[in-house]
């Protein structure tokens, strides 16, 4: 079996973009015509550069190997260009690469990928969502009240969520995130994180955990004092507290709160995760499996983890197909936590799915079909082309 032919798709994401700008999805067809699927979660550049890094890296080291063979060609990208170091863009378009030969490899064998990775070990997949504003309410920038800086109007949705099934709600009231992070929290933020954790739990009760979202926004110092705040609330996790360089300075954090940390989105690999446990930075690690290095360096990483006791939470800020992987992943995990679903994977995520994602009371089921268990709709893929030049997700570069 040889991989022979490369199709990338650049896919946008209508408003009001759950799950980012657009999704780039690779389709991976071997001379034997059998077809796998990836996603590539690189946000440095714009999509159309990464298009081409895509096609660059498959003809060099991807085309005309056999799928199977997924150690070799990930070394041999990895290593590419005197490279052996975490890279996050290439690091995304291995994970595209990669994930689509573990699609062949189930196709080719009749078997969903999680049982080519040590089989199930749950039938049900609990995940959470973003506490994102319903359907026709305000968005930040609308300059009206919402969701995201408004507690009372959190809690309405945080409940109408448990009301759906969810047992587990993320929120991040603790403002934007720049170039210039990490940063001392003002009083304002302090307040406002809170009032979040007192509102919603006051709302839901012990119906549903709470996870409190960051995106590295702080010193060490300020984390100290916003986990002290929130901790009274018991949330589930406290993310990412402190940038993702210095996970010894995360690890500060996590030893001064009961709050467990969580961390790794922006992560790639094995080797940077390997500094997290080291240090003691986390204890709940959210890998992103398009960017992370692909299923087998996720599963990697996992097994790195349980030796720590320490849990996995895919993340998610993606397409369907990344998702798709993540829930290969906590199937055949041990020390698996959560899930992070966009919502219930309905709207423009199930449209691009021939069959959606199965979503009930609050958890996922993983598919049985081979492969990773979904199929990429080409022709909603094309009909909804990225045409703009803006990355994926862009932080504020205002100084403070």
């Amino acid at each position: 079996m040889k991989l022979d032919d490369l199709e990338v798709f650049v896919i946008g994401n209508p408003p009001p973009r759950k799950g980012g700008r657009y999704f780039i999805v690779v389709k991976l067809t071997t001379a034997c015509g059998i077809t796998g699927i990836g996603e590539v979660y690189a946000a440095s550049f714009g999509p159309r550069v990464i298009a081409m890094m895509i096609e660059d890296v498959f003809a060099r080291h991807v085309a005309g190997r056999d799928p199977h063979r997924i150690e070799h060609i990930w070394r041999n990208v990895y290593g590419s260009g005197y490279a052996l170091r975490p890279d996050p863009s290439l690091m995304g378009v291995l994970s595209g690469l990669e994930m689509a030969c573990w699609d062949i490899i189930g196709k080719a064998a009749n078997q969903p990928v999680y049982n080519l990775l040590g089989g199930k070990c749950r039938e049900r997949i609990r995940s959470y969502t973003y506490i994102y504003p319903a359907d026709g309410d305000v968005y930040p920038d609308s300059g009206k009240r919402s969701v995201y800086d408004d507690p009372d109007l959190a809690a309405e949705r945080a409940l109408a969520y448990v009301d759906m099934g969810f047992t587990a709600l993320k929120f991040d009231p603790a403002g934007p995130y720049t170039v210039y992070d990490g940063r001392q929290p003002d009083l304002e933020t302090l307040e406002r994180s809170e009032a979040f954790c007192r509102t919603l739990r006051a709302a839901v009760g012990t119906r549903a955990d709470l996870l409190f979202g960051t995106h590295g926004q702080f010193t060490v110092s300020g984390a100290k004092r916003l986990a002290r705040r929130i901790e009274p609330y018991e949330p589930l996790w406290f993310e990412e507290p402190t940038p993702p360089e210095a996970p010894e300075r995360m690890a500060e954090v996590a030893r001064s709160t009961t709050v467990p940390i969580a961390t790794g989105e922006r992560l790639t690999t094995k080797y940077e995760f390997a500094r997290v446990l080291e240090t003691g930075a986390a204890s709940i690690l959210q890998p992103a499996l398009g960017r992370v290095g692909g299923l087998l360096e996720a599963k990697k990483i996992a097994a790195m983890a349980e030796s720590h006791y320490a849990q996995i939470a895919p993340h998610l800020y993606c397409g369907p197909i990344e998702g798709a992987a993540n829930v290969q992943l906590a199937a055949c995990i041990p020390n698996f936590l959560i899930l992070e679903s966009i919502e219930r994977w309905e709207g423009f995520h199930a449209e691009l799915l021939t069959t959606p994602m199965r979503w009930e009371d609050g958890y996922v089921i993983a598919p049985d079909t081979p492969g990773l268990g979904v199929e990429l709709n080409e022709d909603v893929a094309r009909a909804h082309p990225y045409t703009d030049d803006a990355l994926h997700l862009e932080m504020g570069a205002d100084a403070l």
